[in-house]
């Protein structure tokens, strides 16, 4: 956060910045129509994600993939239907952040958020909880502007699971908003979760 306030006071005194802020309203404008075209383009059997101006497709998943998140999924959602804590949705629910659309693998929201939600909503807000079954396609992302951009949007808590180490990763979110690892689970241990109030899963399980 230093950085982005000095660099935005060399900005404020460069000679040119009336230039730059014009060329920056200029590609700001050009992505958000890029992001209207994104939420034109894609429908509910596309998984598709837009990223720094980008559309990301991503392609099929491996076996172990689907699997960790249907088992993840699963059992969240019956426990939060049980208590009555909310909303959980698996792969195809894509939360609007500032600048980014993203579709989590595993998604919870309390029941204060999960209350105003319709039945034809498309967008959502971003959830209490994020999860993501790591690939090789999303490792550098799920690790970078995700990592970066979930905790700028205040998600309280977010997993990161590696199937071929058979591990979990579990962040919580600080006052700086910014993660710190809690803990590394890696073939078996009790994950319990900050977020989704009494849960607890022997990670064995799901893989």
């Amino acid at each position: 956060m230093l950085f982005m306030l000095l660099d935005l006071e060399r900005l404020k005194n460069d000679p040119n910045f009336p230039q730059i802020l014009e060329d920056l309203n200029n590609f700001w404008q050009q992505e958000r129509a890029k992001r209207q075209q994104f939420y034109n383009l894609v429908h509910e059997d596309t998984k598709a994600e837009f990223i720094n101006g980008k559309i990301i497709f991503h392609s099929p998943v491996k076996n172990k993939h689907w699997v960790a998140c249907t088992n993840i999924g699963s059992f969240l959602n019956v426990y939060v239907k049980q208590h009555k804590l909310g909303l959980v949705g698996i792969e195809k629910v894509m939360i609007r952040c500032s600048r980014n659309d993203y579709e989590p693998d595993v998604v919870f929201f309390g029941s204060q958020k999960a209350a105003e939600f319709t039945p034809d909503q498309l967008l959502f807000p971003p959830p209490d909880l994020a999860v993501e079954v790591l690939s090789d396609s999303t490792r550098k992302t799920d690790y970078g502007i995700k990592f970066k951009d979930y905790a700028q949007h205040q998600i309280a808590e977010y997993w990161i699971v590696d199937t071929d180490n058979q591990s979990i990763e579990q962040y919580f979110l600080g006052n700086n908003n910014e993660y710190t690892l809690h803990q590394k689970l890696v073939g078996e241990g009790l994950l319990k979760s900050k977020v989704v109030t009494g849960f607890v899963m022997d990670i064995s399980s799901i893989f």
